[in-house]
């Protein structure tokens, strides 16, 4: 492997197992890797660091390994085993009520720019470097070692995270079938619901997988309220809304695809569709547009609002006007539950927010509960970067 050698006192990161190496750290290198090379990371003393993937940017090295060898033939399978593995401790492996969830989260499994979902059999990848990127037929070898017979299919979809590159052929597809296997979308259960997946037109792996367990909890507090789900997607917040005993949900998005999705999945659990309203339309325009009071449980889960730091000062503000209109509509004694994906606004940022947010409208609020991703969205505890959904329950007078 080529050898990276840091700056003198520059490997204290790496001594504390953070998995990724700066380029402003890196004093030399021998020879000239390709982008996605496996190299090797030494002090600058000579001692062996890590190893992991080559990249250009700010980021050099993306981390696989402090202490084995990633070109070893074993490397993938042994990785995804573990990911499985944890999934199994979780109990989502073999769960009777939910059979779709994350397999791998990047370096929260010890596998930077890699993720990986499974739903009933369908495993959905998407590189997000590009040495993930030139790995995925190895990667597709492990997943069909580790599963066996209850892998369906493993669909590469990664032409819109990997970084382009001239070379790489960014065309999304199905790295492998087994015999029979149709080709389309499928239904998966979570949480005892229903929802149609459709892994190649759906944004990310076609399933929003990380507000699972928030999902439930909206279930738990929505018996008799009139409920506003904002962003809604697919409609799994919707969902879960009216099997808690929602008296009406009205569910709110731009993109009429996923309007589309929302009232099939409503039709697929049973509900009345009298119950339920889809709504193709901007969700801050409607929510100004609502009458005071007309609900008394909203759901604000918006895209992210900054995707890099340049973007922050204006997403908080942001954050901070869609929050002051959800707390101002919210019926008395009425929820919100407000929620950021953005990775670079963290928690204190984000409930500063929706402090200024609730101050601006006047009204007494309480923080209820503080919400984030569930366990098989893992955060490496050396890697804090990785809690990225972050949320709050708002109880509004």
């Amino acid at each position: 492997m080529t050898r990276v050698i840091l700056k003198r006192g520059r490997d204290e990161s790496l001594r504390r197992f953070h998995p990724w190496v700066f380029s402003g750290a890196v004093a030399s290198v021998s020879g000239s890797p390709a982008e996605g090379d496996l190299v090797a990371v030494y002090s600058s003393e000579g001692e062996y660091l890590a190893s992991g993937h080559w990249q250009i940017g700010s980021i050099a090295v993306r981390i696989l390994s402090f202490d084995g060898d990633p070109s070893a033939p074993d490397f993938w399978t042994e990785a995804v085993r573990a990911a499985f593995e944890a999934r199994k401790a979780m109990g989502l492996t073999s769960s009777s009520s939910t059979n779709c969830y994350r397999l791998v989260h990047g370096e929260g499994d010890g596998l930077p720019g890699l993720i990986i979902d499974w739903y009933d059999g369908i495993c959905v990848m998407q590189a997000h470097s590009v040495g993930m990127f030139r790995a995925r037929k190895q990667i597709c070898d492990a997943l069909r070692e580790v599963y066996g017979p209850a892998l369906k299919a493993v669909y590469d979809k990664s032409s819109g995270t990997a970084p382009f590159k001239a070379g790489l052929e960014l065309v999304d597809g199905y790295l492998w079938k087994a015999e029979g296997f149709e080709a389309g979308e499928a239904s998966v259960l979570e949480n005892g619901h229903r929802f149609i997946v459709n892994w190649s037109e759906g944004q990310k792996t076609g399933f929003f997988l990380d507000q699972r367990e928030n999902r439930a909890l909206v279930e738990r507090y929505a018996s008799g309220r009139n409920v506003l789900n904002l962003f809604c997607y697919t409609g799994g917040f919707s969902v879960y809304a009216l099997g808690g005993g929602a008296v009406h949900v009205d569910s709110v998005d731009s993109s009429a695809r996923a309007i589309s999705l929302v009232d099939r999945n409503v039709a697929l659990n049973g509900f009345d569709a009298s119950q339920h309203a889809s709504h193709c339309a901007d969700a801050m325009e409607f929510l100004a547009a609502a009458e005071d009071g007309r609900y008394d449980l909203i759901i604000v889960d918006p895209p992210a609002f900054a995707k890099h730091r340049g973007a922050l000062r204006n997403a908080l503000r942001a954050y901070q006007r869609l929050n002051a209109k959800a707390i101002s509509k919210v019926a008395p004694g009425g929820f919100v539950f407000t929620f950021s994906c953005s990775q670079v606004v963290d928690k204190e940022m984000f409930a500063l927010a929706v402090f200024s947010a609730a101050a601006e409208t006047g009204r007494r609020v309480r923080i209820l509960d503080r919400l984030n991703q569930p366990a098989d969205h893992a955060v490496n505890i050396y890697h804090p970067e990785g809690e990225y959904l972050k949320g709050l329950l708002l109880y509004v007078e």
